[in-house]
């Protein structure tokens, strides 16, 4: 992968393994820029005592056990798990939602094990709208996360808490979500690079097993490719159910063949910039000796339409199912989650059927594009991140909120359906210093493709981070 020219994880570990600093030097950073930044609304939920005692655990196998510290990926890096998704020690997650508190100590997972394999210390838990279900991290019992580039302007959702204390500098990696686009609309919001991985690469256990019935995966936001590529193959594989542990394929080389979906325009209101910026990262890959390839809007139309019902058929009957199981006070969540509980409850078998069944010939369109192209180049946002409370909670019209997603992210929630892998990453910017990013999408256990093609996008440097990462050294 190429190297950035800016700070990121993978530096700021190398800075650590070097000796200029500690990994309690680094977590205190971290911590005090938290502190500093509070009003930005990235982290909900702040436990020194476990950021702490997890560096000082590596700094003293610095000492005993160099060769071990030496082979973490990212030996002391401080991070901050999501406050929705799979647990991590030590961090209660309450989902943003006044249902539960933040009592005991937090659960662990597979994947929480990973990343501390990976020599990740998490001290913190980024803001989540309630249950994920919205685009703006936003939740009512607070904080609002926003956007470091524009605190007038949402971080998105549902990682945006996780996207906003990384393009700030709190920290220089983040566990993100992706169920509809979670992973890569704060990532593009912010200027970040996020990838949603091949359904069933990422570990689920032991006890968030389904993650809304396949749709979900877990990774992380970062401020560089290399960093996601690095972390990707830290968690990936032996996943241990319920999925099936998709192999990954080297990234090919020589020419491929990159699809451009073109006239997305007559459905969606893509800004000109935007759209631009689409065309003009596929052109470079062409410019690169690959061979561009047009799609036409209609050959995936009809998998873009079955995707949008199928999100929102499948979190209806999710937190409807999750609320009636664990017996829980829906008087408690927001309107919006409330209407999306009754819709969940009234919903016919027959109608989510319908649904799955539209999920499985949309991943079958997907794979029949993919037969003559090896990937897809496509817009990840129709507009600069709007203003905070674009996408309010305190309203019952579960269409009229899923819309509002759709017309921000037209073309988020294929990847979560359909399985497929998709990243995205910025490609310049606009007249306002915002991120213009781009969506790539692949077959599955293309991953590492992907992460190929974005790397040769981010060499040509067309967006710099804003914001150093604390601690790191100048």
């Amino acid at each position: 992968m190429g190297s950035p020219s800016y700070a990121d994880a993978t530096e700021l570990a190398g800075a650590i393994k070097s000796g200029t600093l500690t990994c309690v030097d680094a977590m205190q950073a971290a911590l005090d820029a938290c502190a500093k930044q509070d009003e930005l609304g990235a982290i909900t939920h702040v436990n020194p005592e476990t950021g702490l005692a997890a560096a000082l655990a590596l700094d003293q196998e610095a000492s005993v056990y160099p060769e071990r510290f030496a082979q973490r990926v990212f030996a002391g890096v401080p991070m901050v798990a999501k406050d929705l998704g799979g647990p991590f020690p030590g961090l209660p997650v309450t989902a943003g939602s006044r249902l539960f508190t933040r009592t005991g100590k937090g659960e662990d997972s597979d994947l929480a094990e990973r990343f501390r394999d990976a020599g990740l210390c998490a001290f913190g838990l980024s803001t989540s709208p309630e249950f994920g279900f919205s685009l703006a991290s936003e939740p009512a019992i607070g904080p609002i996360s926003r956007n470091p580039l524009d605190p007038s302007r949402t971080a998105g959702g549902s990682s945006g808490g996780a996207a906003a204390a990384v393009a700030a500098g709190i920290v220089a990696i983040a566990h993100a979500t992706d169920a509809g686009g979670s992973i890569r609309v704060p990532a593009a919001c912010c200027g970040l690079v996020g990838l949603k991985p091949t359904r069933g690469a990422m570990p689920g256990g032991p006890s968030f097993g389904n993650h809304l019935g396949g749709i979900a995966s877990e990774l992380a936001v970062t401020r560089s490719v290399r960093d996601t590529a690095a972390i990707f193959d830290v968690i990936r594989g032996k996943t241990r159910g319920p999925y099936a542990d998709i192999a990954q394929h080297p990234a090919k080389t020589g020419k491929l063949r990159v699809g451009l979906l073109t006239d997305t325009g007559r459905h969606y209101a893509i800004e000109s910039d935007r759209a631009q910026a689409v065309e003009a990262a596929a052109r470079f890959l062409e410019s690169q000796g690959n061979e561009l390839i047009s799609i036409r809007w209609d050959e995936m139309e009809s998998a873009v339409q079955a995707s949008a019902r199928a999100f929102g058929d499948i979190i209806s009957v999710n937190i409807a199912g999750l609320i009636d199981d664990l017996k829980l006070d829906v008087r408690l969540v927001e309107t919006m989650t409330q209407a999306f509980i009754m819709r969940g409850r009234a919903m016919p078998a027959t109608v989510l059927w319908r649904s799955l069944n539209g999920a499985v010939r949309a991943s079958r369109t997907l794979w029949e594009i993919f037969d003559r192209v090896d990937v897809i180049v496509l817009p990840m946002l129709a507009a600069a991140p709007p203003p905070i409370g674009s996408f309010p909670t305190d309203h019952s019209d579960t269409d009229l909120h899923l819309e509002r997603m759709a017309s921000f992210a037209p073309l988020a929630s294929l990847a979560n359906i359909s399985g497929f892998p998709a990243i995205t990453l910025p490609f310049g910017e606009d007249d306002e210093g915002l991120p213009l990013p781009v969506q790539i999408m692949a077959p599955m256990g293309e991953d590492k493709l992907l992460l190929k093609l974005a790397s040769v996008l981010e060499v040509e440097q067309r967006w710099q981070h804003r914001f150093p990462i604390a601690g790191f050294p100048t």
